[in-house]
């Protein structure tokens, strides 16, 4: 069994400024998502602008790769950042809800976010998001 501090130190030396997150804020919800990412399902991810004023160094950046934990802290995929744009909730249209591989239909994106958002911080229809496409890198399945 490896040390998961030595798989993230070796991790960070391959892709330099690598950050560390979490999707989701349950672990039912966390490897669900890690599931659709591996599948090729879950290209995006959004996010409470709010949430990253306290850590700006966060915030995706396009180019740089990310390492996605399960919800336990093993790493579990490394993803790079295509695109970051800033969108209030109620412009996101079906064309990007749906990259995040979540659900069927703008309606079912926006009851299961709204419900998201109202359980980490409040819920605001105005509310700025941060919507990130990606790709996955490397899927850490084997090391984990």
């Amino acid at each position: 069994m490896t040390d998961p501090d030595d798989d993230f130190e070796d991790l960070n030396d391959r892709y330099p400024g690598a950050g560390t997150f979490r999707f989701g804020d349950n672990k039912a919800l966390c490897q669900r998502l890690i599931a659709l990412v591996r599948a090729g399902k879950k290209t995006a991810t959004c996010g409470a602008l709010r949430d990253f004023e306290d850590d700006p160094a966060s915030m995706p950046k396009v180019g740089r790769c990310d390492i996605a934990a399960n919800w336990g802290g093993s790493p579990a995929v490394v993803i790079r950042t295509l695109a970051v744009r800033h969108v209030r909730f109620c412009d996101v249209t079906w064309d990007l809800a749906r990259l995040e591989g979540e659900d069927t239909d703008l309606a079912g994106w926006q009851a299961s976010h709204r419900a998201y958002f109202a359980r980490n911080g409040g819920f605001d229809a105005k509310m700025m998001l941060v919507f990130e496409t990606f790709e996955m890198v490397e899927d850490l399945d084997g090391r984990t």
